[in-house]
């Protein structure tokens, strides 16, 4: 306790720049001596914090001290700043603050190198209502309904509880014990509607990473496919290995997790992009194609 009052004493001198040690006692609810002895605590460690008498007197710090005599590395604190920009861009409550403390702690330091925004270009207000509520249900280990969509279209009631929110790839999950199919789950942000938090606790808990290569235990297929110059600038977003041709059309081969939704994938190119193997997805595309058409004859 004596060292956070201490911490917090260094902000409000390095924010207010002058205070009283009774301003201080009031503000911490401690008494006046038990400040000067934190003051002489900081003093004795190397702060550079001093004691004036006289009218505007007070307690002050020196106006260029900032925290270099602590253990990280100027690299070590502008990873922190940023770090700390980077949980904000979820939209966790409190973060500006500790930011702006930090900040003032650490000095000037290259923080601003990065900007991180997680939530999509429409709906933000939505997402950072179920963040918080999210976030408070997992920090008080309270369980939580909503209604979920699976990828196959599916609508069903779901009573979890709420273990971690993950980032993983270009997707937002909430990891959750569900009580429905009494296993643990992953479920995609984007498809939970009428989230409810409940008064149920639970005691359950988790250690360590969740994400492991066969945690979604999905086959995988390694795709070949030629795409038109039109597709390019999604070659270049989506794909890591490709080769250009003289046409300008692009020859890609990439790893692909084998599921009813490659068809929507692949149709998402249109009329730009040929399935060249495996021999039974391009028949399987094919066929699904011819009975696309078959719904406008």
């Amino acid at each position: 306790m004596k060292i956070n009052r201490m911490f917090e004493i260094i902000y409000i001198l390095l924010d207010k720049k002058t205070i009283t040690a009774r301003e201080l006692a009031e503000h911490f609810e401690v008494s006046e001596r038990t400040i000067y002895r934190d003051i002489e605590t900081l003093s004795a460690a190397g702060i550079p914090v001093y004691m004036s008498r006289g009218k505007g007197g007070g307690i002050s710090i020196l106006d260029n001290f900032v925290l270099n005599k602590t253990v990280l590395t100027e690299e070590e604190k502008t990873d922190i700043l940023s770090a700390l920009q980077a949980v904000g861009a979820i939209n966790f409550n409190g973060t500006d603050s500790a930011l702006q403390k930090l900040g003032s702690l650490f000095g000037e330091n290259n923080s601003d190198w990065i900007e991180i925004d997680f939530s999509s270009w429409y709906h933000a207000e939505e997402e950072s209502k179920l963040f918080q509520d999210m976030k408070s249900a997992i920090l008080s280990k309270k369980r939580i309904r909503f209604v979920y969509s699976s990828g196959k279209g599916e609508r069903t009631a779901r009573e979890v509880e709420p273990l971690r929110l993950c980032f993983k790839g270009m997707s937002q999950y909430l990891y959750a014990y569900c009580t429905l199919r009494k296993d643990f789950r992953f479920f995609k942000l984007s498809r939970i509607k009428d989230l409810v938090v409940t008064d149920k606790r639970f005691e359950r808990k988790i250690t360590g990473p969740i994400f492991k290569d066969n945690m979604f235990q999905e086959t995988y297929i390694t795709l070949k496919l030629k795409l038109d110059a039109d597709m390019a600038y999604r070659v270049y977003d989506e794909f890591d290995h490709y080769t250009k041709q003289d046409d300008g059309s692009f020859m890609v081969e990439t790893i692909f997790p084998m599921g009813e939704w490659i068809f929507s994938y692949i149709a998402s190119f249109g009329s730009h992009c040929e399935v060249l193997e495996p021999l039974e997805v391009r028949n399987s595309i094919k066929a699904e194609l011819q009975k696309t058409i078959h719904n406008y004859l």
